[in-house]
This record gives C-alpha cells, sequence and structure tokens, in this order.
C-alpha cells in the first residue's frame, strides 16, 4: 500500500477502522542527516501496527526522522506521543503543541461541552467523537512553527504555511522550487473538509468559515504542480479544487438562509435540515460522529452568516437559537 509518489516523498495510509474516510495518508521524506514524517493516524492499535509495518517496510528510524503534525485532529495527529522519541523534533502550530503538551487539554474538554450543549443536541457526548477518543497520548516537547518558517529536509525547502479554518492552526508545508505541497486537511479531492467552531456558539467572535476560505485564497497565490492531501488520492488540478470548495460553501451558505426562513433554529435542526453526502438519508439515522460533525459544519456557517451580520442568535435556557436579521 506504501506508494512512492515523488523522488523520496512515499504516501503511508494509515487505516482509519470504521471510519468513512478509510485512511490518512503520513507522507516520509527521505532527507540525509534527518528525515520527516508528515501526520500519524490515531491513537489506537490498529494505527499503530499500520504505522509499524510501513516503518519496518521502509526502513525507518524514529530516531533520525521529525514530525510535523500539520493540525490538532485526532486521525492527523494521535499517534505523536507514540512516535515521538528523545533525538526526534515534533512540529506543529501552537494550539496543536499546547493541546498535545497537556496545557489546553482542561479547557478544550470544556468548551466542547458547551459546545454540544448549547447546539442542542441530545444524547450525545464527546467519547462519540473518534478524534476525542483517540487523541495523543501527552508529550514532553514540541517546537512551534509560525507562518514563513522553513524546515529544510535534505534538498527540499519547505515553508510553512498557515491555513487555519478547517482548525485553529492549520498548517501547510510548501516546497516553492519542486511546485509541491502538503495539505493536510486544508484541501482534499472530492471530500469537503468539514468546518466547525471552536468556541462555545453563545459567545465566539473568531469566524472560522471565513479564516478557511481566505486560506484557500493564500493557497491559490501560489504556484503548485501536485497537491498530497491528507486522505484519499493525490491532486494535479488543485486550482479546480479551491474553486469547487469555494462554490460549495457559498451553495451551503445560502442554504442555510434558505432554511432559516422565518424560523428561529439550533445548530442541531439547522444540520437536521441540511444536505449531506451520505447514504443514510434520515437524520435520525445519523451514527453520533456523523451528527457531530455535521452539527459542527452547521454552526461554523451560522457563526459566519452571525458574524457577517446576516443572522443573529439567543441563548435560551441554554442553548443557541439562530434567526435571519
Amino acid at each position: 500500500m506504501i506508494e512512492q509518489v515523488y523522488p523520496d516523498i512515499f504516501k503511508i495510509p494509515i487505516i482509519l477502522p470504521n471510519n468513512p474516510l478509510k485512511a490518512t495518508n503520513a507522507y516520509y521524506i527521505k532527507g540525509k542527516e534527518r528525515n520527516l514524517l508528515i501526520d500519524t493516524g490515531f491513537n489506537r492499535s490498529e494505527c499503530k501496527e499500520s504505522m509499524d509495518q510501513a516503518l519496518a517496510d521502509l526502513g525507518i528510524a524514529m530516531e533520525n526522522t521529525d514530525i510535523f503534525i500539520t493540525h490538532l485532529h485526532g486521525d492527523h495527529s494521535g499517534l505523536a506521543g507514540y512516535l515521538s522519541r528523545p533525538d526526534n523534533t515534533i512540529y506543529t502550530g501552537k494550539y496543536c503543541a499546547d493541546t498535545l503538551l497537556g496545557y489546553a487539554g482542561a479547557g478544550l474538554h470544556g468548551f466542547l461541552n458547551e459546545l454540544l450543549a448549547q447546539s442542542g443536541l441530545t444524547n450525545i457526548t464527546m467519547s462519540h467523537h473518534p478524534g476525542y477518543t483517540y487523541a495523543s497520548d501527552i508529550i514532553e516537547e514540541a517546537t512551534n512553527v509560525q507562518d514563513g518558517d522553513i524546515l529544510q529536509v535534505g534538498e527540499f525547502s519547505f515553508q510553512c504555511i498557515e491555513t487555519s479554518g478547517h482548525a485553529p492552526d492549520h498548517f501547510c508545508l510548501y516546497d516553492q522550487e519542486r511546485r509541491i505541497l502538503f495539505s493536510g486537511d486544508h484541501i482534499l479531492g472530492k471530500i469537503t473538509p468539514n468546518n466547525t467552531i471552536w468556541a462555545p456558539p453563545a459567545t465566539i467572535t473568531r469566524d472560522y468559515l471565513g479564516e478557511y476560505l481566505e486560506s484557500l485564497n493564500k493557497i491559490a497565490a501560489l504556484d503548485i504542480k501536485v497537491i498530497f492531501p491528507g486522505h484519499r488520492f493525490v491532486l494535479e488540478d488543485g486550482y479546480k479544487r479551491i474553486e469547487e470548495l469555494r462554490d460549495h460553501h457559498q451553495r451551503r451558505l445560502e442554504d442555510v438562509m434558505k432554511i432559516l426562513g422565518q424560523k428561529s433554529m439550533t445548530g442541531a435542526q439547522m444540520a437536521g435540515q441540511m444536505q449531506w453526502d451520505l447514504t443514510i438519508r434520515s437524520w435520525e439515522d445519523f451514527p453520533p460522529a456523523q451528527k457531530l460533525f455535521a452539527t459542527g459544519e452547521a454552526l461554523a456557517h451560522l457563526t459566519h452568516l452571525v458574524l457577517q451580520n446576516m443572522v443573529v442568535r439567543e441563548l435560551k435556557d441554554g442553548v443557541v437559537y439562530y434567526t435571519r436579521v
């Protein structure tokens, strides 16, 4: 299953059991003195076995292989603790690093519970979220990257590009000379990256969907020949895919406004009436994890509209309701 996708670059599919994504693409970049592994898979036994087999097949020693985590989601960061060694470095953004180091754990847990309550979801807890359930073990040290930082791996010179929106501090890696981009979950083929919010719905002032759309513009301005995404297949027409993602979210915003009409709705109610690319048609039949993801997506769009002064929100009896202006 390991595929060489470029000289000295190997795509490693890390199996995600019982997950519609099927696998996370980890990437191994072979350097000279040091190598780089991008993303990891969930912190669960099947992912560990998949990673261990890949490391053995490629002859990878983690002692001289550093790790780059594109963002916090468990299917990308879950094995950070498992793969960490005293002699390797874990590079990631500050929000992700703080969580992996254990600094943000309590706050993250608290806001997620508030999000569930305020969205109107019932009978669902964070134990239903695979990214939370299979999160990384706490690590001892991480190196924060910032927009514009350069990571040198052999002949490759990777620029860290902040593309927040899908996560609070999502990062891509870009080699300008070779015109290649590792996009994490920022740009995926056919799959639309899930966008949610990262603060309680009643008080959030950060527009994560707006940031995501701006980040798409940031990547569209680069000279790119090929994109290596965090899931599924390699993309050779990234500009077309960026346009498709922009159009998708514009249509979704229009649909949200139509669904709202003259009603007042919760995030969960909105998610229950939106269109989803799933074989399951009834909202009642959605698995708990899919209800979580769909409601987060609805909240990201509703919050964007609130901050654009097109929708107002009101907290009533612990639940946030949204109404058109």
